[in-house]
């Protein structure tokens, strides 16, 4: 955690000190996964997945208006019950649910009741991430999306490690803020370029986002840029069949670079712009994310492409 920024407490960008751009083509000494199965993200979702836990400590008094609010959730689904909570003192109860259903949990707390907090129940089967912001920078499309899709779980994938560890410490002040919220959110620092098939397994992704990238102005850097021709394979090959790629920036050639190679890709198509209107993710496109908000106060403008992931014999179609 860098200085100046203590565990609970939001973090504040003049502690992290980053450079605004990195080469993705060097090489950088971070752990990755040999594979999607070998992917723990269990430490990135904890509310999310099963695991053994243990209720709030005791806090002395025996009146159920005075305990901790600290809590941690259990999933089980065995014969048809989910056991979802144990919270604190004198709290705690079962309900009758199916898998993949939504269970409500109310806590009292001094002043009544305060906390009303929506749990997804997987079942046997492990959630798995679908939303997937490569290079998520600050991290503000992703607290953006985390209430407007609060069962779907979502990951930053960024390069620079002070920027990753702001927006990791971002996210624990949040959840610690918040209890019950911005559970579905998190960070990982790495090359998206590189290791993207580490991390994901094929047609695992809804939607992908590419805000506001590098534009690497040099020609001879253009290989750098993250969205080609050859990189859009590795992007349809996680990315579900009618997945959404959405990407935009403040540069028109770049933007245009963008949306050349999505068009010349044959497994992915331009999505309508009727449909483009009817989506809330696309409002967000231009002013969830710092870098755009900049853009927006500056008065520049900006471009955006938003296009479906599509089996080869549809495109064009």
């Amino acid at each position: 955690m860098a200085s100046g920024s203590k565990k609970g407490q939001h973090p504040r960008k003049r502690f992290y000190r980053a450079r605004a751009h990195s080469n993705p083509l060097s090489d950088s000494q971070f752990p990755v996964p040999v594979s999607p199965a070998h992917m723990d993200w269990s430490d990135h979702f904890p509310a999310f997945f099963k695991s053994n836990i243990t209720a709030a400590p005791e806090t002395g008094h025996d009146s159920e208006f005075n305990f901790e609010a600290k809590y941690t959730v259990k999933k089980e689904n065995l014969n048809g019950t989910c056991s979802e909570w144990s919270k604190a003192k004198g709290v705690e109860g079962d309900s009758k649910c199916s898998s993949a259903s939504i269970i409500d949990v109310s806590v009292r707390k001094a002043e009544g009741l305060e906390i009303c907090k929506k749990i997804q129940a997987f079942g046997d089967e492990e959630p798995k991430v679908h939303f997937a912001d490569i290079g998520c920078g600050f991290g503000g499309l992703l607290v953006k999306l985390s209430p407007m899709f609060p069962n779907t779980l979502m990951v930053g994938m960024e390069l620079r490690d002070k920027v990753s560890e702001y927006v990791k410490d971002r996210i624990i002040a949040l959840r610690k803020e918040n209890p019950g919220q911005f559970q579905n959110i998190s960070i990982i620092r790495t090359n998206a370029m590189k290791y993207l098939q580490n991390y994901f397994q094929k047609g695992q992704l809804q939607k992908m986002f590419f805000l506001f990238p590098d534009p690497h102005f040099k020609e001879r850097n253009h290989r750098r840029r993250i969205i080609s021709i050859a990189l859009l394979a590795e992007y349809a090959h996680v990315m579900a069949l009618g997945g959404i790629l959405y990407t935009v920036t403040d540069v028109e050639e770049l933007g245009e670079w963008m949306k050349s190679c999505l068009e010349a890709h044959p497994l992915f198509e331009e999505v309508p712009l009727k449909k483009q209107e009817a989506d809330p993710v696309v409002g967000l496109l231009k002013c969830a994310t710092e870098e755009g908000q900049k853009v927006e106060r500056n008065g520049g403008k900006t471009f955006y492409s938003v296009y479906c992931r599509v089996l080869a014999s549809s495109a064009g179609a």
